[in-house]
């Protein structure tokens, strides 16, 4: 295992429809035949006085004009009325993407919910928006039919069935193959992920050297792809072997969580956290810090669960100044108040401001770790009515405006039936908001068995690598004796399940393979390859040199030198 070295300037401008059009036909992994349509990653979260132009100058929807019609509540129809368009003849398999504009009156907001109803299924929930009476706002969603349809039914309503005016406008449907899909997530990759270079070799007057033999390979790489680890892997000398060869980040499951450093008031022991953070460190494997709070009092400790008031503050000012101050610049990330938007056991306790507070004391702890907001059913689904997108940013605008050091958006995806185009959907809008985003507890559970496991969490992961916005994906498979939280990547002998084989082929999929070539004329050998760290071998005649380099994300061409 290298170290993975952290690239500069890493941050890049949201990719919309009209820029990744025009580059579109420079990609290097796609024929230039593809006529199909081009994901359009566009996305608002600002109230607006007048709705945009539609995307995709409104696909299918085009020149369509929404009825209304019954609202549809757990498949049951409601006195209401509301817009709906008629769509006719879609394909099973093909994923669909959707937008539209909302305007309501009634109430001063509301949480609209777009719904799909076919012959054979209701699919409650494939886009939200939190709506605002006076304005427009945009809701962003899509679905995957698990059969054809020759008539359905795109409803529009107000998720708690309440009988409000909804008015919607600038609507778009934009259906892709899979094989479009695939195609759109490869251009991504190939732009975002990789990076053309070019080694110029020559002898020590300069001269160009055609015909050298080159040799280049990718020892680490830039993005980082891990998962969670558990005590289990101490002393577990196969373990930790299988983890190294895979993954350049982890997570600590349980072991950082309160109830495990300090389970006895006054009484902290970090001795596991401590073993597992130096076998990660003699690694040079990066660590997320998972958590400092849990909202959930279920997953308070229980001599936490007793104190209120000043005995409450000060023990939650205990807790940040020792866990921040022992591991100070050992984690690149700090999950520090744990789904807030389910539970808000201190809020409760100790005002609104506790939350704020939080943040504000770790920083301070710990100015260079990334503080990030954790939590579950984001891209998961959007029938969660206390985690939908818009509430997520709002909640993180709301925090930031008070003055919390906020830097990173955790999205756990614990899913069960993935729902591409809503993950993708709900991604555009938070990445709105220019912060790292991360996907940070992976799995599918195993209501769904092994097979299906594994077909969902390739969608997932291919579906996180391939958007511009998400910097690190983690996966939720420490491995125990009696197995893992949801999905294990192996049985306890290390033998692939078949959720480790979709893993192992990705990252051989998404890391440059040893590349041999000579130079041209120009004494110049080009490539492109995934962001990371590289070494090379030049020869030539009798003469051969060794280096190293690293490409990082940019645009421009890598150009890298060596004389023989």
């Amino acid at each position: 295992m290298f170290y993975t070295l952290q690239c500069g300037n890493m941050k890049h401008s949201p990719i919309f429809g009209g820029y990744l059009a025009f580059f579109f036909l420079l990609s290097i992994s796609l024929a230039a035949s593809y006529d199909g349509p081009v994901y359009d990653f566009t996305a608002y979260t600002e109230c607006k006085a007048q709705p945009e132009e539609p995307l995709y100058q409104g696909g299918i929807l085009k020149d369509q004009q929404p009825v209304m019609k019954r609202s549809i509540i757990s498949e049951t129809a409601t006195g209401f009325y509301t817009p709906a368009f008629v769509l006719k003849n879609l394909t099973q398999g093909s994923v669909y993407c959707f937008s539209t504009w909302v305007r309501i009156q009634g109430a001063n907001s509301a949480l609209i919910r777009a719904s799909l109803k076919t012959e054979n299924r209701t699919y409650d929930c494939i886009g939200t928006v939190s709506a605002k009476s006076g304005c427009w706002s945009f809701l962003k969603g899509g679905f995957i039919l698990d059969s054809p349809s020759n008539l359905a039914l795109l409803l529009f309503q107000n998720s708690d069935d309440k009988d409000i005016d909804i008015t919607i406008a600038s609507s778009s449907l934009q259906p892709f193959t899979d094989q479009e899909w695939r195609i759109n997530q490869q251009y991504i990759i190939n732009t975002q992920r990789k990076r053309a270079a070019t080694i110029h070799v020559s002898d020590q007057q300069g001269n160009r050297l055609q015909g050298a033999e080159i040799t280049v390979d990718q020892v680490s790489k830039d993005f980082p792809f891990g998962s969670a680890i558990a005590s289990t892997i101490l002393g577990n000398l196969p373990y930790q072997s299988w983890f190294v060869e895979r993954f350049n980040a982890a997570v600590f499951e349980n072991e950082l969580k309160w109830y495990a450093t300090e389970p006895d008031q006054g009484k902290t022991n970090y001795t596991i956290a401590d073993q597992m953070l130096e076998f990660v460190r003699a690694h040079q494997i990066i660590a997320r810090g998972h958590n400092i709070f849990w909202e959930d009092p279920k997953y308070t400790p229980a001599w936490v669960r007793n104190l209120a008031g000043p005995e409450l503050q000060s023990a939650v000012n205990s807790r940040i100044q020792s866990v921040m101050s022992k591991y100070k610049e050992e984690f690149i990330h700090w999950d520090v108040s744990n789904e807030m938007l389910h539970f808000d056991f201190y809020e409760q306790r100790l005002g609104p401001d506790a939350t704020l507070h939080f943040y504000e004391t770790a920083h301070q702890s710990d100015p260079l770790a990334t503080l990030f907001m954790n939590e579950f059913n984001v891209v998961e689904t959007c029938s969660d009515v206390k985690s939908t997108v818009d509430t997520y940013i709002e909640r993180i605008r709301d925090l930031k405006q008070g003055g919390m050091y906020m830097d990173g958006i955790g999205l756990e995806s614990h899913f069960t039936v993935p729902n591409p185009a809503l993950m993708r959907a709900v991604l555009d809008k938070l990445a709105t908001l220019g912060l790292p985003i991360w996907l940070t507890e992976v799995d599918i559970s195993s209501s769904v068995g092994e097979e299906l496991q594994a077909i969902y969490l390739e969608q997932v992961l291919r579906e996180g690598f391939s958007h511009p916005s998400v910097n690190g994906i983690m996966l939720w498979t420490a491995l125990h004796p009696k197995g893992c939280y949801e999905m294990c990547l192996t049985d306890k002998n290390f033998k692939n399940l078949p959720a480790g084989e979709v893993v192992d082929n990705l990252l051989k999929e998404w890391q440059t393979g040893e590349i041999n070539g000579q130079t041209d004329e120009h004494g110049s050998y080009s490539f492109y390859g995934f962001l990371g760290e590289y070494k090379v071998n030049v020869s030539s005649g009798n003469r051969s040199a060794n280096s190293t380099f690293s490409l990082c994300r940019s645009d421009e061409t890598k150009h890298f030198s060596i004389q023989l």
